[in-house]
C-alpha cells in the first residue's frame, strides 16, 4: 500500500459547505478533487460560486456546484438532493462555514442576545444540522464516511472579545466527539480542524511581521493549504483509524506558554548564560 492509493479519494462524493469565498473552502475543494472525489461546493453566493468553480473544472476537476444555505432546513434538503444524485457513493462532508463579524466583537458583559444567538446559529447550528443529515443518509445506505468540521483554537482557549464564537466553536469540538462515539460502530469517522490565524481572503488579518513574530511560536500566519491538507488527510484512509479527534493548525499559538516572551523565552528567566544558549547570541 502507497501514500499515493491511502490518499486516494476516486469513486467517493464529498460536500464541501463554504466552497466559493476564494480562501480555504475554495483550495480545499480543489485538494480533494485533485485527490479524485467528487465534489459538491457549496456557497450562499452564487456569482462568487460560480466563479471559483468554473475555473476549477476548466483544470479537469470534477466539481458540482449548489447554491444554498447550509443555516436552513430547505439548503440542507438541496444539498442533500444533488450529493445524492450523483454516481459516486456518498463518503465525506467539510464544514468550512463560520466566522464572527467585527460588530460582535466585545466583552462578555456587552454580548446582546441576539449577537449570541447569531454566532450560534452560524458557527454551531448550520455545521450539525448538514452534519446530522449526512450521517443519517451514510447510515441508512450502510456507507462507511469521513466527516470533518472547520472548529478554531478559539475553541480550545479563553477568547477574551468574541466569547461567543469561541463558546460556539467549542461546541463544535464537543459535537464532534459525541458523534463520532455513536458513528463509530457504523464505520463513520468524525473529526475537527482547528486553525489558528491563517491568512485568507477572509480573515482580515492583514500582513504584520511584528505581531505574528510576537505571537506565533512559528512566526507567520499559517496558510489555508496547510489547513486544507490537514482536512485532506481526515477525510482518507490515512487517518482510517481516527475519529472524535481534532488537529490544531496554529504555528504552535494553543501550546505557547503565557509568560514567554516576543521570542518564545520564559520571560523571567534572569540567568545571562542560559538567555544567550538560548538566543544562540
Amino acid at each position: 500500500m502507497t501514500a499515493e492509493t491511502l490518499l486516494d479519494l476516486t469513486g467517493r462524493t464529498i460536500i464541501v459547505a463554504g466552497a466559493g469565498g476564494g480562501g480555504m473552502g475554495t483550495i480545499l475543494t480543489r485538494l480533494v478533487a485533485s485527490a479524485g472525489a467528487t465534489v459538491i461546493a457549496v456557497d450562499n453566493s452564487r456569482a462568487s460560486l460560480e466563479e471559483h468553480v468554473q475555473s476549477l473544472r476548466s483544470e479537469g476537476l470534477s466539481i458540482v456546484p449548489v447554491q444554498a444555505d447550509i443555516g436552513t432546513e430547505q439548503g440542507v434538503e438541496e444539498i442533500m438532493v444533488r450529493a445524492l444524485a450523483e454516481p459516486d457513493d456518498l463518503f465525506g462532508l467539510v464544514t468550512i462555514v463560520g466566522g464572527v463579524p467585527d460588530a460582535y466583537w466585545g466583552a462578555a458583559t456587552e454580548v446582546t442576545r441576539e449577537g449570541w444567538q447569531w454566532l450560534f446559529a452560524y458557527n454551531l447550528d448550520s455545521m450539525f444540522f448538514l452534519t446530522q443529515a449526512v450521517a443519517r443518509e451514510l447510515r441508512a445506505r450502510r456507507l462507511p464516511g469521513s466527516l470533518v468540521s472547520i472548529a478554531s483554537i478559539s475553541g480550545l482557549t479563553a477568547t477574551p472579545f468574541h466569547i461567543g464564537y469561541g463558546a460556539a466553536k467549542a461546541a463544535v469540538l464537543s459535537v464532534v466527539k459525541t458523534m463520532a462515539l455513536e458513528l463509530a460502530a457504523d464505520n463513520i469517522r468524525v473529526n475537527s480542524v482547528a486553525p489558528g490565524a491563517i491568512a485568507t481572503p477572509t480573515a482580515g488579518l492583514g500582513p504584520d511581521k511584528e505581531r505574528d513574530r510576537w505571537a506565533v511560536p512559528m512566526a507567520r500566519q499559517g496558510r489555508a493549504e496547510e489547513v486544507a491538507s490537514s482536512v485532506l488527510y481526515l477525510l482518507s484512509d490515512m487517518a482510517g483509524y481516527m475519529t472524535g479527534q481534532c488537529l490544531v493548525v496554529d504555528g504552535g499559538v494553543s501550546v505557547k506558554w503565557s509568560h514567554l516572551d516576543a521570542e518564545n523565552c520564559p520571560a523571567y528567566a534572569r540567568d545571562r548564560s542560559f538567555l544567550d544558549r538560548w538566543r544562540r547570541e
